[in-house]
């Protein structure tokens, strides 16, 4: 029983995540926005509520996940080391199509980052794991730039490529044909650039870390008996949020030049312990009767990846130039309200779904592809 609540909680969480990245998305459009930006009172609370939390939820849960995957096959006897490898270049090539929708998708970083994970499996010290985590998560490659831009060395001066590398216009105003290539290619490097110069990518392998070590130490499989170590987490990280609003780019800003650094690092510096109390107090909540809400969560939770692909499919028509183009059409209080109420009929459509399915229509295909077996069963 409490193996099934601990995958019943995660999956929720999970559900969670989902949420808070489909209104971002909301917000931003599917990208578009930033062509001819306009901030409110909505956009800043969907920003700061779930802007760099929600996609950083994911990728813990990610690295859960998989030391989930590959406890579960030593169990058995088995090595699922070659068929990780496999399922990752399978979920690169889920998001490669993706990306000729919607150039923001984060599947391709995640498959290909999630190579690391495998010789991360292999570190048995939860210590060592926990010292290169802290490592990723003080963005070493950052402060280089940080200081050299301070020497107005040229690579640490320039501007990003994501500021130049894809055209917003052609969300805007392009076919559909015009926005697919744009996003394989200059919008593609464009994405990429924002992952590694802006240090998401050395983010995401901390938060890897964290997740193996989340599974190694049963922090969700004993949730309810370790409630003591999870309040101590959402003090902690809510001391810690707290301290970095103490900090402001001009304390970093020694030249001009530094400030688009110091601006990621600080950035990184807020949102970490942010996800980490919220991920807190989630867990928290599940032992307590908000539980029966937070479980409605569960649905979207154990069908992600379709629902995040889908989401794309639906919205981006309804924003882009070559469908009803109305991005600029709806005022920001209109989009989240448009998102809550579609997160709401996904959850009921996903509710629906499992009465009759074992697996959401992509999740099965990944599965049944990764297996290399259509065996897997689909029906419930």
């Amino acid at each position: 029983m409490q193996t099934n609540n601990r995958i019943a909680m995660v999956d929720a969480l999970r559900g969670y995540a989902l949420l808070g990245l489909f209104l971002v998305h909301c917000i931003e459009r599917w990208e578009v926005f930033w062509y001819s930006p306009t901030f409110d009172g909505w956009s800043e609370a969907v920003f700061g509520l779930f802007a760099g939390k929600a996609f950083a939820v994911f990728a813990l849960l990610f690295g859960f996940s998989f030391a989930t995957i590959m406890a579960n096959e030593r169990a058995r006897g088995g090595d699922f080391t070659f068929r990780f490898a496999w399922r990752m270049l399978l979920l690169l090539a889920i998001g490669t199509v993706h990306v000729t929708v919607y150039r923001g998708d984060v599947l391709q970083v995640l498959a290909l980052i999630g190579l690391l994970l495998i010789p991360l499996d292999r570190v048995r010290s939860d210590r060592l794991l926990l010292l290169l985590a802290a490592l990723a998560f003080v963005q070493l490659p950052l402060w280089l730039r940080w200081w050299a831009a301070g020497q107005g060395a040229d690579w640490a001066v320039a501007r990003p490529l994501y500021d130049s590398w894809g055209d917003l216009r052609a969300l805007a105003e392009g076919s559909r044909m015009a926005v697919a290539l744009d996003n394989l290619g200059p919008g593609t490097v464009g994405k990429w650039s924002f992952f590694v110069e802006g240090g998401r990518v050395m983010e995401i392998v901390g938060l890897f870390i964290v997740g193996i070590l989340l599974h190694r130490r049963r922090l969700f499989a004993e949730a309810a008996e370790r409630r003591g170590t999870w309040l101590a987490i959402a003090g902690a990280s809510a001391a810690l949020w707290a301290l970095t609003l103490l900090v402001d780019a001009p304390m970093l800003t020694g030249t001009e030049a530094q400030a688009q650094t110091a601006d990621w690092l600080i950035g990184q510096a807020r949102n970490l312990p942010a996800m980490a109390f919220q991920v807190a107090v989630f867990v928290l909540a599940w032992s307590t009767p908000l539980r029966g809400l937070l479980a409605l969560l569960r649905p979207a939770g154990r069908m992600t990846l379709t629902l995040y692909v889908g989401q794309s499919l639906v919205f981006a028509p309804l924003f882009y130039g070559y469908g009803l183009g109305l991005w600029d059409d709806l005022s920001n209080a209109d989009v989240v309200l448009l998102g809550l109420g579609a997160f709401a009929a996904q959850l009921a459509l996903a509710a629906l779904w499992f009465r009759a399915f074992r697996y959401g229509p992509l999740e099965w295909f990944w599965r049944a592809a990764t297996r290399t077996s259509l065996a897997v069963p689909f029906r419930a």
